[in-house]
């Protein structure tokens, strides 16, 4: 009898992985949103922020900045009068909705400002030019926005004076500013999982991890990525940090970087030698990388793991068209019924195009170990917590049965938001004023022989509801019958297989 060596068997073998046939698809052309000027500006930034409510997207404008904003459900041509917001001196060059409140939503511009919007709930139905809060500490255009991620009202903002600011949106005062921790222009800011520190890329070419509290740098690595090209980075929820940029041969690189020892990268990939930037979007709960880049065609995504190479190329995504930016859906905002794990929003020259990364399963049923518990509205923390140097992880919701936002105890904390309170107060005050006699004479009068006739229509539409309900939960229970006949002979067969395997006929 001959041995053979161990390779021959792990040859064939191929890493387990629950994402390893993760595909995109582009949703059907009436599904996509046309006729949106997207912006020609130069900013390596995605142009589009994305929420399970709305989709903004920075525009074309003729004098001062704008960006729109849709209900995610739109679909269909965009008339050129829509209502933009459009209170920017200057073009706009990021967008970034809050984590905690999804009709909150910060925006920066060349104007050295940044403001906060509140959208009403449908969208937008006239121009909306005041801001609830203005945040004014820039002297140069401010090109980059980072909420906190388990803070509620902590925003940081990054500037091309080289300035990193921290505000509290519900107070609009600066609360942090760090001066001396970038000699050029910051390129990339990320905060970590629980919002004790950030990361930063710059054009010096250094990775650097800071402290915003104590405005101190924790962590420095210098060149990166050797080329001159801007580069990206993100933190990962295990404390890793994972940076896109060029080599010196502007070939695109991704590397992976341990923070505990940021002298040699963990793993590095090559790309192409394209000469778009490389945008990473991340998510925590998959541990999947997404990258986009701008002028590409096509989306690659990865899979970070413990294991080596740590990060495993998954597939792409091609198309004909190249992407002028892209939106990232929370996980909130996914088809859990579809297996949905990842929605990005590609935004064409003049055109938007939603398309879904979905994993193949055959059941029905909520897929659990899909969708771990994902951070929800509402925050860990309040400003003045985190201030005075507390920190938390988020808080975690199910997404089983698909996610429904409770009411949050600290909505209402952000300073300035229109007071909706005294319009609807004022309805309900005109809608219980007591009627007069002579209201209730006519009432007398006029209202008998109708309400005969009503309370006969109601009770034929009454019982056809109800015969419709019935129908549908018969069809219902049928179909989970099957289900559950189905999964029961599934079992037997597997019972039986362990039964002979444990009698040694296997």
């Amino acid at each position: 009898m001959f041995l053979l060596p161990v390779m021959s068997f792990r040859r064939g073998v191929v890493r387990q992985s629950k994402f390893r046939h993760v595909f995109a698809q582009a949703w059907k052309a009436e599904h996509c949103i046309d006729d949106v000027r997207v912006s020609r500006v130069t900013w390596d930034s995605p142009l589009c922020a994305v929420n399970p409510k709305f989709v903004a997207v920075i525009i074309e404008a003729g004098g001062g900045g704008s960006f729109l904003v849709l209900p995610n459900h739109k679909s269909g041509r965009i008339d050129q009068t829509a209502p933009t917001v459009c209170g920017h001196a200057a073009p706009v060059l990021d967008i970034q909705w809050c984590p905690h409140e999804d009709n909150i939503i910060a925006s920066a511009s060349e104007d050295c400002s940044v403001k906060i919007w509140q959208i009403p709930d449908g969208g937008l139905t006239e121009p909306m030019t005041e801001p609830i809060v203005t945040l004014e500490g820039h002297s140069k255009r401010v090109g980059i926005l980072a909420w906190h991620p388990t803070a509620f009202n902590i925003l940081l903002t990054a500037g091309c004076d080289n300035l990193m600011c921290v505000w509290d949106v519900g107070t609009g005062e600066l609360v942090y500013q760090l001066t001396e921790a970038h000699p050029d222009l910051i390129y990339s800011v990320c905060w970590n999982r629980e919002g004790s520190a950030i990361c930063t890329v710059c054009k010096d070419k250094a990775l650097r991890v800071i402290d915003p509290r104590r405005g101190t740098v924790l962590k420095v690595r210098e060149k990166v990525h050797d080329g001159t090209r801007p580069m990206r980075a993100v933190f990962l929820s295990d404390g890793k940090i994972l940076t896109t940029g060029f080599s010196r041969m502007s070939e695109r690189q991704m590397a992976l970087w341990d923070t505990s020892d940021l002298s040699e990268p963990m793993a590095v990939q090559e790309m192409d030698t394209s000469n778009g930037v490389l945008l990473p979007f991340y998510d925590p709960d998959t541990n999947m990388i997404y990258l986009c880049g701008k002028g590409d065609c096509t989306i690659r995504y990865f899979e970070v793991t413990d294991e080596s190479p740590y990060v495993h190329f998954l597939s792409l995504y091609s198309s004909k068209e190249p992407q002028r930016g892209a939106g990232f859906l929370s996980k909130r905002g996914v088809d859990v019924n579809k297996c949905e794990i990842a929605r990005f929003y590609k935004l064409h020259e003049r055109k938007i195009e939603p398309i879904s990364m979905t994993v193949p399963r055959k059941s029905d049923l909520f897929q659990g170990d899909l969708y771990p518990d994902t951070a929800g509205l509402e925050p860990s923390l309040l400003a003045e917590e985190w201030i005075a140097g507390q920190d938390a992880p988020p808080l975690l919701v199910s997404l089983s049965g698909g996610y429904s936002a409770p009411p949050s105890k600290h909505r209402d904390t952000l300073r300035g938001k229109p007071k909706l309170a005294l319009q609807d107060s004022g309805a309900s005050l005109r809608s219980t004023t007591p009627p007069t006699a002579a209201t209730r004479e006519a009432e007398v009068e006029v209202a008998p022989q109708p309400r005969l006739t009503r309370e006969a229509d109601g009770t034929t539409e009454k019982v056809k509801r109800e015969e419709d309900v019935l129908s549908e939960v018969l069809a219902e229970v049928k179909a989970l019958r099957s289900v559950v006949l189905a999964q029961g002979q599934r079992i037997e067969l597997l019972e039986r297989q362990l039964a002979r395997i444990e009698d040694g006929d296997v």
